[in-house]
């Protein structure tokens, strides 16, 4: 019997109708393609096309900018479904709750006009490009530079770890625009680069312990010169600012994909040791086995009152920083512990990338590094206290 828990409260018959949708597009379009995927180190260009003719794309940006006119509640629906389809490689988090919302938040009205309908057609797959090889969590050390030269910026740097970046058309890009050492997050801007543009190039699609399928890439900027209307913001320094704003939603979603893939696992290792037999009698009759599996039921259901609660807030517009760290460290953390409990359970099988619980227990681990690292969440939260 899978797990058993309260219907999300932010939920409606609208969305329910939308998750079959996505559920099946995830199960179609996804699941049957992960081991060519990973071979690949890339999906198909086809899934993004795919994706955007039946609305899947921008799906919480206005209509009037090509989107799908919802909220973050219809991402939500998606990442689970993709989290549950066993789908770790399509980067629609990025693209849609990130990059997407970079664009409506703070870029210039005629270019929200002219990229959105894009990146929701899936004409344009989008990226953010903000940690380079010599800097993590501590953004403000970035050392990529944007220099205005009449009425273009001429950028110069390297970034490192950026999901889409094989196959992105459309990259955010966080520069320094203040040479000043002095000037610290004033002197960052966020400026949006097309991939098309002379100078760019892209290095090594990297070789990652997790999230095989997914195109992490290194990206070069050599005298990539780009328009002056291509700044976020109505005026250079604010990268830093605009970063911090948007940083509790790429939290969510990323507490969002933990949780369901926490979900994922467990009922998947109810059903095994209900039908694996060790010593004559089922796995599940075992005091060890109910115990693990009861610590983890409990953990998830915690981890998913305390996500719902956190997606209300964000919905209602009151999601605050030391929230969003929470919501992050919290499922980020649970889900690690509960889903390499599940594959001691498996035993053996556990550790074979055939099954879905051996690639979810890889894929999850990066989820206490990216988006801030959990002792960076830790010194966030300690900050209020």
């Amino acid at each position: 019997m899978p797990l058993q828990l309260p219907r999300s409260p932010w939920l409606t018959e609208e969305l329910d109708d939308f998750r079959e949708m996505a559920r099946s597009f995830c199960q179609k379009e996804l699941t049957p393609h992960q081991d060519r995927w990973i071979e690949n180190k890339q999906i198909d260009r086809e899934v993004w096309t795919k994706a955007g003719e039946i609305g899947l794309l921008c799906l919480s940006v206005p209509e009037e900018y090509g989107g799908g006119g919802g909220s973050f509640a219809h991402e939500t629906v998606l990442y689970e479904e993709q989290a549950r389809s066993g789908d770790s490689a399509w980067g629609v988090s990025v693209h849609n709750g990130i990059v997407a919302h970079y664009l409506l938040a703070y870029a210039a009205e005629e270019k929200k006009r002219e990229w959105l309908p894009k990146l929701a057609s899936g004409e344009w797959i989008g990226a953010i490009a903000m940690t380079e090889p010599g800097t993590g969590s501590d953004l403000q050390g970035i050392t990529t530079r944007a220099v205005r030269d009449g009425d273009e910026y001429v950028i110069n740097g390297a970034k490192t770890f950026i999901t889409n970046g094989a196959m992105a058309d459309f990259v955010v890009v966080a520069c320094k625009t203040d040479p000043d050492p002095d000037a610290g997050a004033k002197g960052m801007s966020l400026i949006a680069v097309p991939t098309s543009a002379a100078g760019f190039r892209r290095g090594r699609v990297l070789d990652k312990i997790g999230l095989k399928g997914q195109d992490t890439a290194e990206l070069f900027f050599d005298d990539v010169r780009v328009p002056v209307a291509n700044l976020l913001g109505d005026q250079e320094g604010l990268g830093f600012f605009q970063l911090m704003q948007q940083l509790p939603q790429e939290r969510l979603l990323i507490a969002v994909t933990a949780v369901a893939g926490m979900e994922a696992a467990v009922d998947q290792t109810i059903a095994y040791t209900h039908e694996r037999e060790a010593f004559g009698r089922p796995l599940s009759k075992f005091q060890n086995t109910k115990f693990t599996l009861a610590d983890a039921a409990t953990e998830v259901a915690v981890s998913r009152a305390f996500l719902d609660q956190c997606i209300e807030r964000h919905l209602r517009g009151d999601l605050d920083v030391q929230g969003a760290a929470m919501a992050k460290l919290w499922t980020t953390e649970r889900a690690n512990r509960v889903i390499d409990d599940c594959v001691q359970l498996f035993g053996g099988y556990g550790y074979m990338m055939e099954y879905p619980v051996a690639r979810a227990w890889a894929d999850m681990r990066i989820s206490r590094i990216f988006g801030g690292t959990s002792e960076i969440m830790k010194d966030i939260i300690s900050r209020t206290l």
